[in-house]
């Protein structure tokens, strides 16, 4: 299918309104760049991370142990300035660790809540499927919702409220893999991978990331995260462009090896991804290749393939060359 791009004198008339103030655009660029000091060798990883804070999103990392999963959960905490908290997923890590308990205070004869990690801005949480999956599940009302639930009271959490969650490949002993509804619920899934030869490198001649970390100045306000988010809500989607985004979903759900393609949640979060990723860039319009640099990242953990179809990733790249933007 053929999808054709917004004209350019179209582009013009929508560009101004987005542009974030110059204050605010220079402490976004600075927080990336930070970032990049601190993550050597993965720029694209970090714009990406950049982009699921900024949709309103939560991210998964999924790669080998020691490949700088965790590095880049802590050095994103310690740009952003905002209240962080890790949990370290194991297998006898309970939900009440998570989400709080409910205490009986002999004093008031009442129940009294005591909170857990997840009443925080940025929560880690640190090889989340070395949990069993009950534990795992505690995490999904407060990624969806924004709330918790405990023993029948709702609880609200903070906003902004950002999950970046690492797991292990799950052919790893000890793992057990997320399941469908608990990956639909992270905006994008990234691996890292090893670091070039020369990233490499400076990282072992370098100072230890957990020095710099710890010296790291926040970027980054609570105020501007919450601005830069209510930005990316005026970021101009043309017509053209959705109609793009609705072919993308067409087709995941007819391409050969796919079992269950992408739902309209699925496009709803390319969507909002997309005009991150045009923010970030310094546009208030969304372009067919902002789409197309997102797709793989927003889209592959998202489809279910059949047996002997290969990886999401390769079939997120297939569904993608096999429909064409003039």
């Amino acid at each position: 299918m053929a999808v054709s791009t917004p004209t350019p004198g179209h582009e013009a008339a929508v560009s101004k309104p987005g542009m974030l103030p110059e204050q605010l655009r220079k402490s976004l660029d600075a927080a990336q760049t930070q970032v990049n000091r601190l993550v050597l060798g993965k720029s694209r990883e970090v714009r990406l991370s950049f982009v699921a804070l900024l949709a309103a999103g939560h991210l998964l990392i999924e790669d080998l142990p020691g490949l700088g999963k965790t590095t880049l959960a802590h050095a994103l905490a310690a740009t952003l300035g905002l209240d962080f908290q890790r949990v370290q997923f194991t297998s006898d890590l309970l939900p009440a660790d998570i989400v709080g308990v409910s205490i009986f205070d002999p004093a008031t004869r009442s129940f009294e809540f005591h909170p857990g990690p997840v009443f925080t801005r940025v929560l880690l949480a640190d090889e989340i499927n070395r949990a069993p999956p009950r534990t795992q599940s505690a995490l999904l009302e407060a990624m969806a919702e924004q709330q918790v639930t405990v023993d029948g009271t709702t609880h609200a959490l903070p906003a902004p409220f950002f999950v970046i969650a690492t797991q292990n490949p799950t052919d790893l002993s000890g793992t057990y893999p997320l399941p469908d509804s608990q990956l639909d619920r992270f905006l994008m899934r990234l691996a890292l991978g090893y670091p070039g030869p020369e990233a490499e490198r400076e990282l072992l001649a370098g100072r230890d990331r957990r020095d710099l970390i710890a010296a790291a100045t926040p970027m980054l306000s609570r105020e501007d995260v919450m601005a830069l988010r209510d930005a990316v809500s005026r970021v101009h989607a043309s017509d053209a462009l959705i109609d793009y985004v609705q072919a993308l979903l067409a087709r995941s759900r007819s391409h050969p090896g796919v079992r269950v393609g992408l739902s309209p949640r699925a496009g709803l979060a390319l969507l909002r991804a997309a005009r991150a990723y045009a923010l970030l860039l310094g546009r208030a319009h969304v372009r067919p290749e902002d789409v197309q640099a997102l797709f793989s990242a927003v889209a592959a953990h998202r489809l279910v393939a059949d047996a002997e179809a290969g990886s999401d990733a390769a079939l997120a790249k297939s569904i993608l060359h096999a429909v064409a933007v003039d």
